[in-house]
């Protein structure tokens, strides 16, 4: 079989014209991976709605319902960002219910990747920086809980701390949250993850991708997961127009595969989540967060998954 990749048509609904969150670039990875010969349309993996009462396990229960019934407030959308619509409410529901399958099929072949993912701003009863629901702590807790997994480790390399994943964890000692940060960017007020690993402006290929294997060769024989989720988030890209490192293209493809490899030679099921990514160019953006997919692809056929 392919390598297994979740997608849904949901996932990229209207937003106002010159909003600047790239929303399309979900349909247009879609676009781009199919048109690469990665996979056909059919072959992707449609996610369905994630139940409320899994939403609820990283999530107040009272938030999940303001949240789907469009029941926010001014002051609550703007920490979001984004506007509501039933069309937004279905596609971040759906999305989380993607990672969920994505994690799954990971455990299943040892390798899945997801064409969204990494909500990791989203906190327990609020959304902030375009994150409603935290999708890496959702899934966490509901492997752990369902017995699927004895430890999880988030290795998250979005620009971005996650803030949101490291407090609604925070005492979860078999969910280990890592993240690897500009630590001159958002969030100002950063949260304590178990490893936070704060990296200086202008970082470029090489120191960075140091860190990332220095990182992977502690922690991985430390903690021996039963899973890996990788937030492969492309903002740290040296032209993301929210990011302040300084990678390349070659660069993001090292870094990508750089952490399959760290995972899938230990015998670590990977899934991949394609987290932060912001560029005027939709098009040239969806090809940057397609090196996941594309790195996975090389993956899947060296070490003969199915």
């Amino acid at each position: 079989m392919p390598l297994p990749l979740v997608f849904h048509d949901d996932y990229s609904p209207p937003l106002p014209p010159g909003h600047r969150f790239p929303m399309e670039k979900f349909r247009l990875l879609r676009d781009h991976l199919v048109d690469s010969g990665v996979t056909t349309d059919a072959a992707l993996l449609r996610p369905t709605l994630c139940h409320h009462d899994v939403l609820a396990l990283a999530h107040d229960p009272a938030y999940v319902a303001r949240y789907c019934s469009g029941d926010m407030s001014p002051a609550e959308l703007r920490r979001l960002g984004l506007p509501w619509s039933p069309a937004l409410a279905q596609r971040t529901v759906r999305a989380v219910g993607g990672s969920l399958l994505t994690a799954e099929l990971a455990l299943r072949h040892g390798l899945a990747c997801h064409l969204a993912g990494g909500t990791h701003h989203a906190h327990r009863d609020h959304a902030s920086g375009f994150c409603i629901f935290n999708d890496l702590a959702v899934v966490a807790l509901y492997l752990l809980e369902s017995g699927q997994v004895g430890r999880v480790l988030i290795f998250d390399c979005d620009v971005h701390q996650g803030d949101g994943t490291a407090r609604i964890l925070d005492g979860v000692a078999d969910a280990v949250t890592v993240s690897l940060h500009c630590e001159k960017n958002f969030p100002a007020r950063k949260a304590r993850s178990d490893w936070d690993i704060p990296l200086a402006p202008g970082l470029g290929d090489a120191d960075y991708l140091k860190v990332v294997n220095d990182t992977l060769n502690y922690l991985l024989p430390l903690y021996q997961p039963d899973l890996v989720l990788y937030d492969a988030g492309v903002d740290v890209h040296r032209d993301d127009a929210l990011g302040l490192l300084d990678l390349s293209d070659a660069g993001l493809t090292a870094r990508d595969s750089a952490v399959i490899e760290h995972c899938l030679g230990r015998d670590i099921p990977l899934a991949g989540l394609i987290g932060g990514g912001y560029d005027k160019d939709r098009n040239r953006l969806a090809r940057r967060h397609a090196q996941l997919h594309l790195s996975a692809a090389r993956a899947w056929q060296q070490y003969g998954l199915d």
